[in-house]
This record gives structure tokens, sequence and C-alpha cells, in this order.
């Protein structure tokens, strides 16, 4: 018979164990109904990438315009020497945003060097 005492006894624990699990998963929905209905981010995205959100805005000057500052002031500069003079580590940037710049029409080509518009 100390088996069924046994068995009863463990019964009764997983009864009590299962109303505490029912008393605390009614708070945690009440918690979730208070804090309102919210889209929740995809997994592994950082905060703030919820949507919605506005991008910062630069301060001061962009890369661009130190671009064209330079060249206004340098003449004939050349890529490297303008990623030099702009401290760039990979002046590989500059291939890219001068075609624009240059599509803009804030700076001309000539040859090899640009030369401010």
């Amino acid at each position: 018979m100390a088996t069924s005492d046994t068995v009863d006894k463990a019964r009764t624990l997983l009864e009590e164990r299962r109303s505490e699990l029912q008393r605390e998963l009614k708070q945690i929905e009440g918690a979730l109904s208070g804090l309102g209905a919210r889209a929740r981010r995809g997994p592994g995205r950082p905060r703030g990438s919820g949507g919605g959100g506005r991008r910062r805005k630069r301060r001061g000057g962009t890369r661009a315009d130190q671009a064209v500052r330079l060249i206004g002031e340098n003449p004939g500069i050349g890529v490297s020497e303008l990623g030099k003079k702009m401290r760039l580590k990979a002046p590989n940037y500059l291939y890219r945003v001068l075609p624009d710049l240059e599509k803009e029409g804030r700076v001309k080509k000539q040859g090899s060097g640009y030369h401010a518009a």
C-alpha cells in the first residue's frame, strides 16, 4: 500500500503545480493584454527595425559635399589623391560617388582628374 500513497502524493503535488502554472499563465496573459497589440520584430532583427521608424539626418555635410569642396580647392585632383585628403581607408567609395556628382553637374571629369563645375 505504500506505493499507492506515493502515487497519491505525486498526483497531489502535480495538481498543485498545475494550478500554480494556470494562475501564472492568467497573470502573463493579463500583462500582455495590458500592453496592447504590437507588431513583433522578426527573429534576429535589431531593435528599431520594426518599420515606421525615421532615419537620422546627417550632421553637417556629406562626403559627397566634402569631395566637391576639395575638388574646388584642388582642380584636376585624382581619385586616389582625393581619397587621401578625405582620409578614406578605401577610395573605391569615390568611384561610385563621383559619377553621380558628375551627372548632377557638380563636378566635371577632365582626363584622370576632376574639376568643379
